[in-house]
Order: C-alpha cells, then structure tokens, then sequence
C-alpha cells in the first residue's frame, strides 16, 4: 500500500514538473516575441515629431556683460 501511494506521489510530482516547465518555456517566448515586436517599433518612440534638441534654449545669454 505505501509504495503505490509513493508511485502516485511521484507521477502526479512529475506531472506537475513537467506542466511548469511547458508553461515556463511558453512564458519566455511569449516575453521574447513581445521584445523583438517592441524592438521593430522602436519602442513606441516618435522620432519625426516628438521632442528633439534645441540648442537655442540653451544657449548662454547674459555671460560676461
């Protein structure tokens, strides 16, 4: 009786490893795909009109006068 308890212990044990390994991997790819998708779109960034250098602001003034 004890070792059929320990055998049903060990397959449910097994089982249950090899559900989290599947959701692990499932879980990195999912990350990495998200990644790569962000990546392409440059993270979500407006280089045409979002907000660039201006040097004229600043630009020293009233130095030395």
């Amino acid at each position: 009786m004890d070792n059929s308890v320990r055998q049903e212990a060990q397959a449910q044990a097994e089982q249950a490893y090899d559900l989290f390994i599947l959701w692990s991997k499932r879980t990195v790819y999912a990350i990495i795909a998200t990644l790569l998708l962000l990546a392409s779109c440059d993270f979500g960034t407006d280089k045409e009109t979002g907000s660039q250098y201006n040097g004229a602001v600043y630009a020293p003034r009233n130095i030395g006068e």
